[in-house]
């Protein structure tokens, strides 16, 4: 491994936890499309996540939080957003890791979140990060190799002088692998790949 100048993270499941992204997809959406329709706040939920299920995760609108207000038709999603900040939590080691890991390395964020999402999960960490990429809203795609070829001219770093950490298999791991740069899995459930990391700690171990 060549000398490693450059941090990357992905942001939830990585950094953030789910609770946020629960709150706003599952719970608040849902709670929006209920009282705008008349239904039950059960059958709402059940709605709503079939729509999500036509889309899936291989398209840009299933991340799209101004897709889904105006496909629903709930009006504008910031005030739901700010009402859901307060679920924004990090996991237990995240806190320690990033503190560790400033004073040795530049730390950035290359996550698929768009970045009205983004910036308020980051709210408590943004200050351990010289830049944040949100592949969604810089480049309209998915977080491809093209995207992590980007992440690496902007700040100017080659590929094999980056790590990049994360919890999705083809997003994190394969794509970020196939533009040069040294990718690290993310399994917290422990139900992955051999050699996946099952937490950020013990991407510590490998870079010492």
């Amino acid at each position: 491994m060549s000398r490693i100048e450059v941090i990357s993270f992905d942001a939830e499941g990585t950094l953030v936890t789910p609770d946020f992204s629960q709150a706003i997809w599952h719970e608040t959406i849902p709670a929006l499309y209920a009282g705008k329709n008349g239904v039950e706040l059960a059958e709402a939920k059940k709605i709503v996540a079939q729509e999500y299920n036509k889309v899936g995760d291989q398209r840009l609108e299933w991340y799209d939080i101004k897709y889904w207000f105006r496909y629903f038709q709930l009006g504008s999603p910031e005030l739901a957003i700010q009402r859901c900040q307060a679920k924004v939590c990090y996991y237990p080691e995240v806190m320690e890791v990033l503190s560790s890991l400033r004073g040795q390395y530049k730390l950035i964020i290359a996550s698929g979140t768009p970045s009205e999402l983004l910036e308020p999960q980051l709210q408590g960490i943004k200050g351990y990060f010289i830049h944040t990429f949100s592949s969604t809203s810089l480049l309209n795609q998915l977080k491809t190799p093209k995207f992590y070829a980007y992440v690496c001219e902007s700040i100017r770093v080659n590929p094999a002088q980056i790590v990049h950490v994360g919890d999705n298999w083809q997003f994190d791991f394969l794509n970020s692998s196939q533009a040069g740069i040294n990718a690290f899995h993310l399994d917290r459930v422990g139900n992955s790949q051999q050699g996946s990391l099952a937490n950020l700690t013990e991407l510590k171990r490998y870079l010492s």
